[in-house]
């Protein structure tokens, strides 16, 4: 029998999503808890890997067990062996066809930033920060150059394992709340650090040190060394992950994304 589970989590006392030898990723500890109310070891399988420090409201496993237990069980029952900062918002049986990662056709990331000068101590590991003024036009313009699809060799990570920097962002907008900005993306796949090797080189936009068009210029020159830093991971939300209709998954367990924390 395959079971889905819709997870959430903070990431910061955690070293990632995927499972480690000293047992610190979220992976570890939510297959701990199923275990527990499975009365057997289970080897979980998500829609996608987070960096340490990164969160999640919409992340999507799935697991196989012999076990019987109704949904309320893999809800409740494994919410009672997790820490306060992982939860289960709903579980769901599906085709033994349907796997977490390789059945969904989107992920959708949102960046909270804090722009003060002064950092958010409420929002320490919740938001990342920067100091300087931003120019929300400038940054909303460069950000239309990332959709489509485009060799994101700029904006990946050194060690990314993808065997291709080809993706196809969907969606690419920036909000103002305030103080904060809500960065929203949704693609087909992501790279390693590539929403949050985006948000460096919009923010470097933002400050007014490069125009809108850097960002197609980063495009272009598929070169990550000429791109800027890697942003802090503090900020970074799964907020969800498109499938087909077919599987029955709940729609929209993420839908007020990173609104709920502003």
């Amino acid at each position: 029998m395959r079971v889905a589970l819709g997870v959430s989590y903070d990431g910061a006392q955690f070293c990632g999503w995927q499972s480690q030898p000293s047992a610190c990723g979220v992976q570890d500890t939510l297959e701990a808890a199923i275990a527990a109310v499975a009365q057997h070891a289970v080897r979980i399988h998500a829609a996608g890997r987070t960096d340490t420090g990164v969160h999640a409201l919409g992340q999507v496993v799935h697991f196989e067990t012999h076990a019987q237990r109704p949904l309320s069980a893999w809800v409740r029952g494994v919410n009672a062996h997790l820490p306060d900062t992982v939860r289960v918002t709903w579980a769901h049986l599906v085709a033994d066809e349907f796997h977490a990662r390789f059945s969904a056709f989107s992920r959708s990331y949102q960046y909270l930033l804090y722009n003060a000068p002064v950092a958010s101590a409420l929002m320490a590991g919740k938001a990342g920060w920067f100091h300087l003024p931003l120019d929300f036009a400038a940054m909303q313009e460069g950000a239309a150059y990332l959709l489509g699809e485009h060799d994101f060799s700029a904006f990946r990570a050194s060690e990314c394992q993808a065997k291709s920097p080809v993706r196809t962002i969907t969606q690419a907008e920036i909000q103002v709340c305030g103080r904060y900005f809500v960065f929203s993306f949704s693609a087909n796949a992501f790279l390693q650090h590539q929403v949050r090797n985006m948000i460096g080189a919009l923010i470097y936009v933002g400050k007014g040190a490069h125009p809108p068009a850097y960002i197609k210029e980063l495009l272009q020159q598929r070169d990550r060394t000429l791109s800027p830093p890697t942003f802090a991971p503090c900020g970074l939300y799964l907020t969800g992950v498109g499938y087909d209709g077919k599987w029955g998954l709940p729609a929209g367990s993420a839908s007020d994304g990173l609104h709920v924390l502003i």
